[in-house]
């Protein structure tokens, strides 16, 4: 009977070891012992000398203003030349569309012809205007007929000028049957060849000419992070396709946003000519803020417990994870400031910590 004792004991002692474990179960989760250590990787909490919180965005590449034409017919016309194909480069002045109008073309002839008429006529009436004059001094023809000639004259000039402002007129409109270019580009677009009739409307253009070296990035920002930019900051434009970065600053925000829309367009001009085309679409990083002497941590360490925020950080004397509540600044893509809770060279989590219980021990990958 008395070597069954210990074992009672032992057993008794177990089952009220097990009740009291049962009776705060839900506070297991603050400090456990773990049978073996769960592996993590850590980083380095660090000092950065420049930390810059940036704004990630999509955009696509055009034409600045004035450095994009499309061009159409001033009123229905037939092509009858344009010497400039897709893809090819053009000069201020060049030729790039002629247009056959022929109501411009007979309006143009008329109008010549009433000039040609009125000079004709202020001929003939200062030549009978000098001929009466003379007759008035030698007495044979009254003082009313020489003021009747100058009348004449005075009003054959009149006619004369109006129809020389009516034949300019006239050369201006006949003028826009030649279209010029108005800067160095390229040809991006030729909708149409020489013999097609168009109209005169933005809905049947002809041809459109960029400036290759005058391009932009026109970035859609979320409308809650316009007050963060301003004019002259940094953007890092990046061609998904390959991936090539390229610099901009911001060079115009919008002055109204649309009520209706998330976002709303920046332009970015390029530090140097982009060699991208026209319409790519593109990545961009905008630079928002920046600070100087910052601990900063890597994104992937942070987590959220309703409105808590924090970090495990890997204890260097005791290998074990400590939950330690951290006060964040400015954020990057992969990158936070912090403002409190850890300081440089203290070891965040930033792999293995999800579900990880405080003062859980810990093994650190290599």
């Amino acid at each position: 009977m008395t070597s069954t004792h210990p074992v009672r004991f032992l057993l008794a002692l177990a089952a009220g070891l097990g009740l009291a474990a049962g009776a705060c179960s839900h506070k297991a989760v603050e400090s456990v012992s773990t049978d073996e250590d769960v592996p993590v990787g850590v980083a380095p909490a660090k000092t950065a000398d420049t930390f810059e919180a940036t704004i990630a965005a999509t955009g696509r590449i055009a034409p600045a203003p004035g450095a994009d034409w499309t061009i159409t017919a001033p009123q229905p016309a037939r092509i009858a030349a344009i010497p400039k194909n897709e893809g090819e480069r053009v000069n201020v002045g060049d030729l790039l569309v002629t247009f056959d109008i022929p109501s411009l073309n007979s309006d143009l002839a008329a109008r010549q012809s009433d000039l040609d008429q009125a000079k004709a006529h202020v001929d003939t009436s200062k030549a009978a205007r000098d001929r009466i004059a003379g007759l008035v001094t030698r007495g044979v023809s009254p003082q009313r007929d020489l003021e009747a000639a100058d009348l004449d004259y005075r009003q054959a000039q009149a006619t004369a000028t109006s129809a020389q402002v009516a034949l300019d007129a006239a050369k201006l409109l006949s003028d826009r049957a030649n279209v010029k270019a108005r800067f160095p580009g390229i040809v991006a677009k030729r909708f149409h060849n020489v013999g097609d009739m168009v109209d005169a409307s933005a809905t049947d253009p002809i041809l459109r000419v960029i400036d290759p070296a005058r391009l932009e990035a026109v970035i859609s920002v979320g409308v809650g992070d316009l007050a963060r930019i301003s004019a002259g900051r940094l953007v890092r434009i990046t061609n998904p396709a390959s991936g090539a970065v390229e610099t901009a600053k911001i060079i115009s925000l919008p002055a109204a946003v649309d009520s209706s829309s998330a976002t709303s367009d920046v332009r970015a001009a390029f530090d140097k000519p982009t060699h991208l085309a026209v319409g790519t679409p593109v990545n961009a990083e905008i630079v928002a803020e920046r600070k100087t002497k910052v601990t900063v941590i890597p994104t992937a360490a942070i987590m959220h417990e309703g409105n808590e925020t924090f970090v495990m950080v890997a204890g260097q004397d005791d290998d074990k994870a400590h939950k330690t509540p951290v006060k964040l600044g400015l954020l990057s893509r992969d990158q936070a400031e912090v403002l409190s809770g850890v300081k440089a060279g203290d070891l965040v989590i930033v792999r293995g910590q999800q579900g990880l219980p405080d003062d859980a021990d810990i093994a650190i990958a290599k």
